[in-house]
Formats: C-alpha cells, structure tokens, sequence
C-alpha cells in the first residue's frame, strides 16, 4: 500500500496525472473502501445491538456481559471512525488542501481497518463463548486475529515487495526496448 506522500500525489505509478487528477482519484478509491468497510460494520453493529432483545440474552454471564459491552462500544466508535473522513471532507471542503485531507483521511481509515477486525473477532469470540466455551473462545477469537493480521498486513507487504522487483524488472525491459529503437531508428 503506497504511504501518505505516495497517496498525498508524490508519485507517478506509470499514470500521466496532475497532481489534482492524483489526489482526486485516490479520494475516490478510499470513499470506494469505506462504502465496503461500512457495509461490514452496520452490518456487525446491527446483530450486536438485537442480542439484548433475544431470550437467551438473560443466560450470559457478567463476563460476556461485558465482552458484550466493549463490543457495542467499539461497535459505535469503528462506526464514528469509518465516517471521520466523510467530516474531514465536510470541513476542509474548498480550502485547497485535498492533499492533507486525502493523507489524514489515509490515517483514519488504516485505523479504522484494525478496528473493523478486532470487532470482527471479538464478535466471533463472544458467539463462541456463548455456544460452545470460553476456551474455543480466546482460540478462535485469537485465530482471527492473527488471519487478519496476515490478510490485511502481512499479505500486501508481500505482495507490495514482490511486484516492486518485477516492475523494476518490467520498467528496465522497457527502457532497455525504447534505447534500442531509438538507436535502430538512428542508424
């Protein structure tokens, strides 16, 4: 994932772009990731706050009770969050400082993304402690965090790294390619 000045415009990436052309794009693809991750989260936020209202809901124990609790409210702040670029937009709007707003706004929805997935898990973990134990719990809950870990940082660093050498690879092809043309076309 290109960091904030990569994402702030100060790269080319192979596009023939303003700077503007630049930091607009990347502004709409992080809306684009944001419409995906809200999704998810009213989605969580939504089951967490009907299981008070279920039956059952009157059998958990004063520790799922509370796991219960921080769910809801990290349910609510991943919420305020996911939309904290949207209210950044609305009160930096036509100051000509799209750069910051688009690198900030990178910030919070990084931030936003390691929330998503320990509400992810700890929703997971506190179904499973409610159907099968406390101990499937914390090696489920635990599980998923490390597979998220691995999807959503250790997956794009690899593939980050790996395309880096073979667009190097691709780019001198290319230069080596345009030399030689120009050479032949010389002669």
């Amino acid at each position: 994932m290109p960091n904030a000045a990569d994402i702030a415009g100060n790269s080319d990436y192979g596009r023939h772009e303003t700077e503007n052309e630049r930091l607009d794009r990347n502004w709409v693809e992080m809306l684009q990731e944001l419409r995906v991750m809200q999704t998810g989260v009213q989605i969580l936020t939504g089951f967490l706050l009907t299981l008070p209202f279920q039956a059952s809901f009157d059998r958990l124990d004063s520790s799922q009770r509370t796991g219960y609790l921080v769910l809801v409210v990290l349910a609510a702040l991943v919420t305020g969050l996911v939309l904290t670029p949207v209210s950044l937009h609305r009160g930096l709007f036509g100051r000509g400082i799209k750069s910051r707003l688009v690198a900030n706004s990178d910030r919070v929805v990084r931030v936003s993304l390691a929330s998503v997935g320990l509400l992810v898990a700890g929703t997971v973990a506190l179904v499973f402690d409610v159907v099968v134990g406390r101990t499937a719990a914390l090696v489920v809950g635990g599980s998923l965090i490390v597979v998220l870990l691995i999807l959503w940082l250790a997956f794009p660093f690899f593939v980050r790294r790996k395309g880096s050498g073979a667009e190097r690879k691709s780019d001198a092809s290319s230069r080596e390619a345009r030399e030689h043309d120009a050479d032949e076309s010389g002669s």
